[in-house]
């Protein structure tokens, strides 16, 4: 593993007197994953990404029915993808769960300031990156680490919408694998270039993420 990327982002901060802690939940039963090899990830991730205080983070491994629904009801999109992003906290949000809008649960009254910073959710479906793995980055476990990155620097304000956000947040993503993964077994961005020309640039590949949640690799 190489020195830490530097980040020329700014820092995204929660209340001092706190750590950052990712969730991370395997929910699905056809690939099961390793949740501490994952949440060890984004941990690094967040930290050379300049999170600190008190920050939290969900990983949600799910079925591919699951994401399916999800992308379907959030994305405007038929079938599954590979990985959503769903942020929480911009600047801070009233307490309470985003997107569906439930209540904070009975006599809340924190302080806003005194709250964790929520960054959100990544929820990826290992059935879709295993199956896209050998046209993209190669091996299950590079599929599955560039979706946790690439899932995270979404929550953290990175998109793909025009060229020059797609390069940028592509170079951030070697980066940060080539400094806490190691080398992917192929060129992914190549493939989702080529998959994009194919597709004359109309729409994303069906292999990925999102805004509101937040994009589609």
């Amino acid at each position: 593993m190489s020195d830490r990327p530097p980040s020329r982002r700014r820092r995204r901060r929660g209340p001092e007197d706190g750590e950052v802690t990712v969730f991370v939940a395997d929910e699905q039963a056809r690939h099961p994953v390793d949740t501490v090899r994952w949440q060890r990830l984004a941990e690094q991730v967040l930290l050379d990404e300049g999170v600190e205080g008190e920050c939290e983070l969900s990983v949600l491994f799910v079925s591919h029915d699951t994401i399916a629904s999800l992308n379907q009801r959030f994305m405007g999109h038929a079938g599954p993808t590979d990985v959503l992003s769903f942020p929480i906290d911009g600047e801070g949000n009233t307490p309470g769960r985003w997107p569906d809008g439930g209540a904070a649960g009975p006599d809340r009254e924190d302080d806003p300031d005194d709250l964790p910073l929520l960054l959100g959710d990544v929820v990826i479906c290992p059935e879709v990156a295993v199956a896209n793995a050998p046209s993209h980055a190669g091996r299950d476990d590079d599929e599955l680490a560039l979706l946790v990155v690439h899932g995270i620097l979404h929550l953290l304000g990175m998109d793909h919408a025009d060229d020059v956000g797609r390069e940028a947040m592509q170079a951030r993503e070697r980066e940060l694998l080539a400094a806490h993964h190691g080398p992917l077994a192929a060129d992914p961005w190549a493939a989702l270039a080529a998959e994009a020309s194919d597709a004359g640039d109309h729409e994303p590949a069906p292999v990925t993420d999102a805004p509101g949640p937040a994009g589609e690799r």
